[in-house]
């Protein structure tokens, strides 16, 4: 099987379901922001994050595949089953989270981004997460979306942050504090 088709040649490409749509359609501009953020996952595990985060990380990778699926499905002609993101996926971040900040100093300043290379990777992550977020949101406007789609990547990026602070303290490295100029 050839990777190309050149059924997107001209600017349209097909949904799960078989409905051609532009590919500046929010629903594409979704989908193709969360394979960015997946990207984006990929980099930070590719770094020292311990065996523990590498799991995780791997499992959230999973579920973003299960979101662009999702994403990627016409919600009025899809008869494909599609994998189910369930509250236990938005529990895990929460629990993860926990455990990490637990272990972290008390948040008293913004945090700027850097404090290491995965960390300034993880700051990047976590705002491709957010604009992944707005676009199913403005998307979730027009067309049916799982709302634990939304969920998720809410508290994906939250967990980004949290992980970006804690691989930033595990490098030895000092948060980089926003002091703002008065």
């Amino acid at each position: 099987m050839k990777i190309y088709t050149k059924t997107g040649d001209k600017g349209e490409t097909s949904l799960i379901g078989g409905t051609r749509v532009s590919k500046a359609h929010v629903r594409i501009e979704s989908y193709g922001t969360v394979d960015e953020l997946n990207s984006y996952i990929g980099l930070i595990a590719s770094h020292e994050t311990g065996v523990h985060t590498g799991q995780l990380l791997k499992e959230i990778q999973d579920r973003l595949f299960t979101i662009g699926s999702s994403l990627a499905a016409d919600p009025e002609k899809s008869r494909m089953k599609i994998p189910d993101l369930t509250a236990d996926d938005v529990l895990l971040l929460e629990n993860e989270m926990d455990q990490m900040n637990a272990a972290l100093p008390e948040l008293r300043h913004f945090i700027l981004p850097g404090g290491g290379t995965a960390a300034a990777f993880c700051h990047i992550a976590r705002c491709v997460c957010r604009r992944a977020e707005r676009l199913v949101i403005a998307l979730s406007a027009e067309s049916f979306v799982d709302q634990q789609v939304i969920i998720y990547l809410n508290r994906l990026s939250d967990y980004l942050f949290v992980l970006a602070r804690k691989l930033c303290s595990d490098a030895g490295k000092e948060e980089n504090k926003w002091i703002p100029r008065v």
